[in-house]
Formats: structure tokens, C-alpha cells, sequence
């Protein structure tokens, strides 16, 4: 089970039967984890937001004051966020850009590119070729590093250091640094390396991960004879879904970020975290529609399902939630109500797979009562089929925070 804030529970209880399911944002926490997060880290680190993880407006809105830029993984979210938050520094990665997006980039004045592959690279270099009296771009190259040690061992989503379309291979980008040091690319200049190499690791892991793409971007650069200016370390700050209490340790991995700085000075090191950043301060709220027995499994039928809330199906995991209890029961016929112990919560469709959480202690559990998710608010409702089967979208409430507009 996890505990709900106050917001978040007086909110839960003031919703309306037609406005579940519903999403719930407390931005006042984000906020002042997001303010935690900005203190942990020393002066030399610079802290972008992966809009990818959550990309609601009210978040960005949110985010805005206390990040220092924002990173965007395609020409879409490159226009909402500029939209969004308008005047911030952006970050522009993944692989596949298209010419298109590339040249919506270079119209928003996109404050880095990300190159993730000499294709890229030549795409901007003839793009820029043709803007002559436009300050050079600045670009940094995403390099798919092998890291020495077991740092990466654990990780259950690797982008880096095995075969992955992330990126470049080192060797490749050893060559395209060459051109670019030699001036090869007059409306490009660069800046250094973007390595994000793995996700779900702890703060001891990232700081050995960040040492070793540091490493091997200083002897990157001095085999060039070039300045090494900045060095994306990226994200993949773990956040345990099972243990929802715990945190990701910024402190311990300020400090050791600290090291790194101090042990490099005038180089800028950056760090793009998405989900560590947004997940506590989602919420998705629903009702139980139904409580029957199967073959010895009591379920919960719940109003919504993996349609609106994909994570625990992706990560193959139970969602944390907790249970609202609700005394009033409107229709004539029997309440249905748990017997057991335990019940496993699933959702509306027409699939096995639709699992929201199993094993939860909810001893008469009823029909009507609340169950609200935790640790929703980062890749939960913007990476969910919400189509299938047509049901109703969930409502969205953003609880505290700034208008959205406002940086």
C-alpha cells in the first residue's frame, strides 16, 4: 500500500462518480522535489528535464523555474514544449530525426542537438551550410559507451554498451569528432559528448557510469586537440516501484557528480532525469465496479485499466496503490464485497494482461470504494494505448503549483 498526501486524498474523495477515472497531479510536491533535487546537485551540473516522461503542460509550467532546460526526443515534443514553456534552453535527442524535425530544431534555436549517428551529422551540416550568418550549432555526440565494472549489469533497460540504435559506436564518433575538430562543419560547433547509457540503476551506479563517459570524453577530446566544454551524463535514476517510500539518493549522487567537477574544472556536466523527477506526484484515482471469484483468485474490476495506466503492463510489476473506502451504495441489488485477504485488481478489457496490481490487501474490499495508484505521474497515461476498446478518457486534475504559461 502507499500513502496518499492530503491533497491527493481530499481531492479523491470530492471527485464525482462521472469524473473517474482521473488522473491527479500534486504539483506543489513535484515542486518541492524538484527544488531538493536542484539542491543535491553542485553548480557545475546542469539539470534538464526528459520531457518524455511526463509531457503534460502543467508539469512543464511546473518544472520551468527550477530546471535548467528541457530535453525533447521528437519534433512534436519539440513544438509542445517550446509551446509550453516558452524561452527555455532545449535539448533535442534520439535516433531517427527526420530533415524535417532537424529543421524545425534549428528554427526554434534548439540550444543543443544531440547527434546520434554521422547521417545526423551531415543533415545538419547541410541544413546550417545554407544559413551562413547564423551562429554555429551547438552540438554534443551521443556515444553508446561500454562502461567498465557491473554498473550497467543491473539494469533492466540498457541503452548503452551492447548493441542498441542509440547513439553512436565509439569508433564512429572518434571519426566525427576528427571532422568536427578539424572545422570540417563551419555552422556546427561542438561541445562535447551525451552518453545515456542505462535505466533503474542507484546513485552509486550512475556516479561510476558518469566517471567512466567523463573519462572517456576528456581522452576523446585531448586526442583532437580540442576543448571538452560540457559532458550529458543523461538519466536513469531508479525509482522502485515496489518499495514506493524509498528514493532515488540525490545527495550521495550530488556528491559524487561533485567529485567528478572538482576533478575536471571549467567542464559542465548535465543530467537530463525524467521519471525520478515526475513519478510521486501522479496519481491515477478509480472506482470498483465490480468483486467476483476465480478459480480461487478474488478480483477487483476496476473503472479504467492498462489502457490509461500502462506502466505496471510494461514493467511487469504491481502499481502501489491505496484504498479509499466509500459507504454509500446507491442500487437496490447486494453490494459485491471481498472475502478474502487479498484481491488482484485488473481492469476493463478484454485481456489477461490487463493487470493493474495482484496480492493487495483489501480485506472487504466493495464495490464503489476508490483505489488510487502511486507513482503515476511519469510514463503512465502518455504511453498508454488509449484507444483500445473506446472507453471514456480519464479526467485530469492538477492540484497546487503555477498556471501554466507562467516561468
Amino acid at each position: 500500500m502507499i500513502a496518499l498526501t492530503e491533497p491527493v486524498l481530499a481531492k479523491v474523495r470530492a471527485l464525482s462518480g462521472t469524473e473517474l477515472p482521473a488522473y491527479l497531479y500534486d504539483l506543489g510536491a513535484l515542486r518541492d522535489h524538484a527544488a531538493f533535487v536542484r539542491a543535491a546537485l553542485p553548480d557545475a551540473v546542469e539539470l534538464y528535464y526528459a520531457a518524455k516522461a511526463n509531457p503534460e503542460p502543467e508539469i512543464l509550467a511546473a518544472l520551468s523555474d527550477i530546471v535548467d532546460g528541457f530535453e525533447v526526443s521528437s519534433g512534436g515534443e519539440l513544438a509542445h514544449v517550446a509551446k509550453a514553456v516558452p524561452q527555455r534552453p532545449l535539448a533535442f535527442g534520439a535516433p531517427g530525426k527526420t530533415l524535417d524535425e532537424l529543421t524545425a530544431a534549428l528554427e526554434h534555436g534548439v540550444h543543443r542537438m544531440h547527434v546520434e549517428s554521422a547521417t545526423e551529422l551531415r543533415m545538419l551540416a547541410a541544413l546550417t551550410a545554407s544559413r551562413p550568418a547564423a551562429a554555429p550549432i551547438g552540438v554534443l555526440l551521443r556515444v553508446n559507451l561500454a562502461v567498465d565494472g557491473g554498473a550497467l549489469a543491473d539494469s533492466a533497460l540498457a541503452m548503452g554498451g551492447r548493441p542498441t540504435p542509440f547513439g553512436l559506436d565509439p569508433a564512429q564518433a572518434d571519426a566525427l569528432a576528427a571532422e568536427l575538430a578539424d572545422g570540417r562543419y563551419p555552422g556546427l560547433r561542438w561541445h562535447g559528448v551525451h552518453a545515456h547509457l542505462a535505466s533503474g540503476l542507484d546513485a552509486a551506479e550512475l556516479v561510476e557510469v558518469a566517471a567512466s563517459i567523463v573519462s572517456w570524453s576528456t581522452a576523446l577530446a585531448e586526442r583532437h586537440g580540442v576543448e571538452l566544454a560540457e559532458v550529458n551524463v543523461g538519466g536513469g535514476m531508479n525509482v522502485d516501484y515496489t518499495t514506493p517510500a524509498s528514493r532515488f539518493d540525490w545527495l550521495a549522487y550530488g556528491r559524487g557528480l561533485g567529485r567528478i567537477a572538482e576533478a575536471n574544472p571549467g567542464l559542465r556536466l548535465r543530467i537530463e532525469p525524467g521519471r525520478a523527477l515526475t513519478a510521486y506526484c501522479g496519481w491515477y484515482a478509480t472506482e470498483v465496479l465490480d468483486v467476483k471469484l476465480s478459480h480461487g483468485t478474488e478480483f477487483a474490476v476496476v473503472r479504467g485499466g492498462t489502457h490509461h495506466l500502462r506502466t505496471p503492463a510494461t514493467k511487469g510489476h504491481d502499481q502501489p496503490c491505496a484504498i479509499v473506502p466509500v459507504d454509500s451504495w446507491p442500487h437496490p441489488w447486494q453490494r459485491p464485497t471481498a472475502g478474502q485477504q487479498q484481491v488482484t485488481v485488473t481492469g476493463q478489457l478484454c485481456t489477461p494482461k490487463d493487470l493493474l496490481a495482484q496480492h493487495v490487501a483489501a480485506p472487504g474490499l466493495r464495490a464503489g470504494d476508490r483505489v488510487v495508484f502511486g507513482l503515476t505521474g511519469a510514463y503512465a497515461w502518455n504511453i498508454s494505448h488509449h484507444d483500445f476498446l473506446m472507453h471514456p478518457s480519464p479526467t485530469f486534475h492538477f492540484l497546487g503549483g503555477l498556471p501554466v504559461g507562467t516561468v
